[in-house]
């Protein structure tokens, strides 16, 4: 039994080594390219952004406020 497991475990190391040996061995060297700009990402917010935002924190202010005792009472 525990020839078994030995045997399963390394088949699960060695399928999960596999693809990162063949990737280390067909990688050329390569830099990374320089860049000459910024991110447009950074600081630029569209309208439809903050509307959006906007929108998600009234809809979550009215779930959490909602008040559900309206029931009418039950007569025993």
């Amino acid at each position: 039994m525990k020839l078994r497991n030995l045997a399963i475990a390394a088949a699960a190391a060695s399928l999960a080594a596999a693809p990162i040996a063949a990737q280390a061995a067909t990688a050329p060297n390569r830099a990374a390219a320089p860049t000459t700009e910024e991110s447009e990402l950074r600081g630029n917010f569209s309208p439809a952004i903050i509307i959006t935002l906007l929108a998600a924190a009234g809809m979550a202010f009215l779930l959490l406020t909602d008040d559900d005792d309206n029931d009418a009472p039950i007569s025993a």
